[in-house]
C-alpha cells in the first residue's frame, strides 16, 4: 500500500506578525507572501503566532519540511544587535524579534530549508551575530531605497535597479543571469554580515541584497527585495519559488 506521506505537501511555516486594528491587537500575514509558496513552491503554509512565546517552538518544528521568514513593516529591535534605537518613529515588533531568532537557530539545527524576504534576512543575519544600517540611506556611498509611500503600489513594488549575482554561484547558475532587476523598499539593510553568512548578490551602490549559508547541508536564501510581488509573472522570482519547494520536498523525503 502507497505510504500516504508520499502523497502529501511539505508544511513550511510562516511567522506572524503584529498589527493593531481598531484598539484589539492582530496577529497578521500578507496573501502575497502566502500565495507563491502555495502556488510556485507546492508548500502547505502553516501560520505561527510569535505573540505566544517560544514555548512551542520545537513543536511546531516537528511538523515542518521549511521555514520561511516574510518581510513587514516592523523593524528589528536594535538593542538584539548591539545598537541603539536610530528610528523611534518606526513600529517594532518584539514579540516577532523573540521568537524568529531562536527560530532561525533551530531550524538550521535540523537542517530545515530556510528562505527569508526583507526583514525575514534581516532577522538570518542577526540570529547568526550580524548587524543592520539602520538608516542606509544616510549612510555615505548607499542610495535611498525606500519606496515613495505617494506611488501606486504596483509602481512602489515596480523594478527599482539591478542587482549583480556573486559568479560562480549556485543561485547565479538558478538565474541563468549575471544581473537582474528587483524592486526596492527598504530603508534598512545589512552592515557586518554574520560570521557563515555570504552574500549571493550585491545592489549597484555595493549594498548586501541576497545571501546565503554555504557551508550548511540545507538550502538557506534570503533576500532583500520582495520576489512574492506578482510573482507569477516574474521568472526570477518564478525560479526562486521552485528552488525553496524542490528543497522542501527533498527534505520531507528524506526525514519520511
Amino acid at each position: 500500500m502507497p505510504n500516504p506521506s508520499s502523497h502529501t505537501k511539505p508544511v513550511v511555516l510562516m511567522t506572524m506578525g503584529a498589527q493593531a486594528r481598531s484598539g484589539h491587537a492582530y496577529q497578521v500575514m500578507t496573501h502575497k507572501y502566502i500565495k507563491p509558496l502555495v502556488e510556485i513552491s507546492g508548500c502547505v503554509p502553516l501560520l505561527v503566532p510569535t505573540c505566544c512565546g517560544t514555548e512551542d517552538l520545537e513543536q511546531y518544528l516537528d511538523l515542518a519540511d521549511g521555514v520561511y521568514l516574510s518581510g513587514a513593516g516592523s523593524n528589528i529591535d536594535p538593542a538584539l544587535y548591539g545598537q541603539e534605537n536610530l528610528t523611534p518613529e518606526k513600529p517594532q515588533d518584539r514579540d516577532r524579534d523573540l521568537f524568529d531568532i531562536p527560530l532561525v537557530r533551530a531550524a538550521i539545527d535540523r537542517g530545515l530549508p530556510l528562505l527569508g524576504i526583507c526583514r525575514g534576512m534581516q532577522e538570518i543575519n542577526v540570529a547568526l551575530g550580524g548587524d543592520i544600517h539602520q538608516k542606509v540611506y544616510s549612510e555615505p556611498g548607499y542610495a535611498d531605497h525606500r519606496e515613495d509611500a505617494d506611488d501606486p503600489v504596483d509602481e512602489q513594488y515596480g523594478h527599482s535597479h539591478q542587482v549583480s549575482l556573486v559568479p560562480g554561484t549556485w543561485f547565479a547558475d538558478l538565474m541563468e543571469e549575471e544581473q537582474i532587476p528587483v524592486n526596492s523598499l527598504h530603508g534598512q539593510g545589512i552592515k557586518r554580515l554574520a560570521q557563515g553568512l555570504a552574500p549571493l548578490a550585491h545592489a549597484e551602490d555595493g549594498l548586501i541584497e541576497a545571501i546565503h549559508a554555504p557551508s550548511l547541508p540545507q538550502f538557506t536564501l534570503a533576500v532583500q527585495w520582495h520576489p512574492e510581488w506578482k510573482a507569477n509573472d516574474n521568472p526570477h522570482s518564478v525560479k526562486l519559488f521552485k528552488a525553496f519547494g524542490d528543497a522542501c520536498r527533498q527534505y520531507r523525503q528524506q526525514a519520511g
